[in-house]
């Protein structure tokens, strides 16, 4: 008798414990605080792992508590409040990320708040299997770097000025993009030049191909020249995924960089050749039809005619197509562009037209036949 009043004694308190665990649980997804309320509810420790038991249940494929993370998982987690000074280098090596520290926080503006601690606990480049600057360049060809403290940019610069694999098509164009420039980013370009980083000789791609649109004409892009790179080498293909010069200063309807496109290449008016292996040649003027193509879709028209009065030829055909023209591609497509690529014959004012006068007879001049 004893014995089974006893069992039922601890029965009861189970059954208390595992409905006290769910409330609790139900109301407070933390598992601290679960754990702390079914400690108040019972001390034993059949109720203890009930507890956890259920809470590991309820809460079964959920992110881990920012508590239980170390120093760098803590930091790199979004979620996470970050506090300074808790990364240690132990940490460094047990992240439990699948790529290294300082390409995830570089990759998410985000966390860019970890870069200046990361790199001074020892954070390697020597274990990133690429450029952390490319991966950024990928997620965002021009993040705001304005928002980031003095710090963060002084560690993003780290990171470009001593990476040689940060020395990339879309890394240029990204540190030479606007919000980059008002950051006052755009002098790792100088660095870079400077130090011999951009010899002709050694790159995958053409710096002058590479530079926003924005820098073209600029003292930048002159001195570029005078290194060596030609706008016409600069049309080669490149590794990136990013739009090539010409092209960029296309969509954004940059005029005074495709006047300078233009004066060093003039074909490219009529044609730009490909920059990837697979792709073919294209006409400007039938990709600026293209709807989407250029940034301010209300510049077409005037995309169209800076085009053809810089040679650019409507009845050019299509490298896609050869049985059809730039005017037949507008047909096609309902381009309103139609009118100014080929404009209709103006009617014929019969009224300004010369009046042609009636011929004078000529005098005979025959000699008389003698009678």
């Amino acid at each position: 008798m004893h014995n089974l009043r006893a069992a039922c004694l601890r029965l009861a308190a189970w059954g208390a414990g595992v409905a006290a665990a769910a409330a609790l649980v139900s109301a407070c997804s933390p598992v601290g605080l679960a754990m702390t309320a079914a400690g108040i509810a019972t001390d034993t420790s059949v109720t203890w792992d009930v507890v956890k038991h259920v809470h590991g249940k309820l809460t079964e494929g959920d992110p881990a508590p920012c508590i239980t993370l170390n120093g760098v998982e803590r930091a790199l987690n979004p979620r996470c409040d970050y506090t300074p000074g808790r990364i240690k280098a132990a940490d460094l090596a047990q992240s439990g990320f699948q790529e290294c520290a300082l390409t995830t926080a570089t990759r998410d503006p985000r966390l860019w708040r970890a870069l200046p601690e990361l790199l001074e606990r020892g954070a390697a480049l020597d274990r990133c299997a690429g450029s952390p600057l490319s991966a950024l360049a990928a997620f965002d060809a021009c993040p705001d770097f304005a928002a980031a403290s003095g710090p963060e940019r002084a560690a993003l610069r780290q990171l470009a000025e001593s990476d040689p694999r940060a020395v990339r098509h879309d890394v240029f164009r990204m540190l030479s993009c606007p919000a980059a420039r008002a950051a006052g980013l755009d002098g790792v370009l100088d660095t870079w030049l400077a130090q011999g980083d951009l010899a002709p000789a050694q790159l995958s791609f053409s710096p002058l191909g590479a530079l926003h649109p924005g820098l073209i004409g600029t003292p930048i892009s002159d001195r570029l020249e005078r290194a060596g790179h030609r706008a016409e080498t600069a049309l080669d293909a490149y590794d990136g995924v990013l739009a090539g010069g010409f092209e960029e200063a296309l969509r954004m309807s940059d005029w005074s960089a495709l006047e300078w496109w233009l004066a060093r290449v003039p074909r490219l008016a009529n044609s730009v050749p490909p920059s990837r292996g697979a792709q073919l040649a294209w006409l400007p003027l039938q990709r600026v039809l293209v709807r989407g193509f250029l940034k301010l879709p209300q510049t077409q028209g005037d995309s169209v005619d800076f085009l053809m009065a810089h040679g650019a030829n409507p009845k050019a055909r299509l490298p896609f197509n050869r049985d059809q023209t730039v005017i037949a591609w507008a047909r096609q497509t309902k381009s309103p562009m139609l009118a100014r690529l080929d404009p209709p014959a103006a009617p014929i004012d019969v009224d300004r037209l010369p009046v042609r006068q009636a011929a004078t007879p000529l005098a005979d001049t025959r000699p008389s036949l003698p009678r």
